[in-house]
């Protein structure tokens, strides 16, 4: 964790009573922003909290495709806790959503997407992470349409799950989501990070900008 950080958990005091969607306020537990090593030279990004994080309040928590993250993360040597931990002890990775918050019966609006960007935006701006892992077809698009070549949809996240796209200032590496994932597909993602990633200077694409 980085040496000036207090806190794994929202480290930048994000709002944690956001009233700006009328039609998630009351259908959420808990406002879930983004958690973990703010010095971090990845940042995993999902579409909104699985059940388990908006009933915990922590990112991938409380639930299997939590558990799942958090499995990959330890692989890759950023956990130092058990998969199912409560409050995960991250190093070098940063986890977070489009959305902060989850509506049980629908995924967010793209208005409610436009309307949560900014507090994604700043996680960027002041992490300025080397690799950003996309998690899912909404995520994907959302984050190449703002830092790469390409438009909404055309890269699929089936055909990119454990690929390098070239970014601006920084790199993609594409995830399916953790709830439709085999356990290959999981092992495919990490040996690309450990094999094609971890064996290289990924830090050449590194650029200090703002969205």
């Amino acid at each position: 964790m980085d040496a000036e950080q207090d806190s794994l958990e929202n480290p930048f005091s994000m709002d944690a009573d956001c009233r700006n969607c009328a039609g998630l306020c009351d259908a959420r537990t808990n406002v879930v922003h983004g958690y973990g090593d703010v010095g971090g030279e990845f940042l995993f990004v999902a579409e909104r909290p699985h059940a388990g994080a908006d009933r915990t309040g922590v990112p991938f928590t409380g639930d299997a495709p939590g558990e799942r993250l958090q499995s990959i993360l330890g692989e890759l040597g950023f956990a130092r806790s058990a998969p199912d931990a409560d409050e995960p002890d991250l190093q070098n990775a940063f986890v977070t959503y489009l959305t902060r918050c989850r509506h049980p019966e629908r995924p967010p609006t793209d208005e409610e997407v436009r309307t949560c960007e900014p507090y994604l935006n700043a996680e960027i701006r002041m992490i300025n992470p080397e690799i950003i892992v996309p998690i899912g077809q909404r995520t994907l698009d959302a984050l190449a349409t703002d830092y790469t070549t390409n438009s909404p949809g055309d890269v699929d996240v089936e055909d990119a799950h454990a690929t390098t796209i070239r970014g601006r200032g920084f790199e993609l590496v594409p995830m399916l989501p953790l709830q439709a994932q085999t356990d290959a597909q999981t092992e495919a993602f990490v040996e690309h990070l450990l094999d094609n990633v971890f064996s290289r200077d990924y830090r050449q694409t590194k650029g200090r900008r703002g969205r």
